[in-house]
């Protein structure tokens, strides 16, 4: 990875992570803190996408399940950038922030598989991102189909090498990721 990488953490939130129990939590969170500190001794920027849910969600803005983890919390220098559709760049500051610092690369993990980290994902290279999704620091639930780890099991299959002409997601496990 080069200095115009930043890594992007999405929906990593109280809700998701304790109010659902989502698959792997524990692991999931030692696996972005492990990102977040190769990130910051690399001078390179960390991004939060926060969900805003409706009235009544468990990601509604104040309610206690709406704030990012106590596990992975900002840093004052951190970005915030709160969002309230699968595509963290739909309607939100994310590609302005992200062209203001010159970023082509991102580095991504968090919440839920399927819906944020996929559309999130597959959003950036189609506006000429390249991508490294984290194989070991994306969770979900399991749903009326599939279990968390087939969901994620074939996610990281599925979106390894998935390309917009030149540009790709690559998965990685955490500990091959280099800034």
């Amino acid at each position: 990875m080069n200095r115009d990488a930043a890594l992007l953490i999405i929906d990593v939130q109280v809700g998701i992570i304790d109010g659902f129990h989502a698959y792997r939590s524990g692991e999931v969170l030692e696996q972005i803190n492990t990102l977040r500190a190769k990130a910051r001794a690399s001078g390179v920027p960390v991004i939060y996408i926060q969900h805003d849910g409706e009235a009544g969600d468990p990601l509604e803005p104040g309610s206690e399940g709406w704030p990012i983890h106590p596990e992975i919390k900002p840093d004052e220098e951190d970005l915030i950038i709160r969002k309230r559709a699968s595509d963290s760049f739909f309607e939100t500051t994310l590609e302005s922030e992200l062209k203001a610092r010159g970023i082509g690369r991102l580095v991504v993990a968090g919440c839920q598989t399927e819906y944020c980290v996929d559309t999130t994902t597959r959003r950036a290279v189609t506006m000429g991102y390249d991508v490294t999704l984290v194989r070991d620091a994306h969770t979900t639930i399991d749903n009326n189909v599939l279990s968390a780890a087939q969901i994620i099991e074939h996610h990281n299959a599925l979106l390894n090498g998935f390309n917009a002409g030149p540009h790709a997601i690559t998965v990685k496990q955490a500990d091959e990721v280099i800034y």
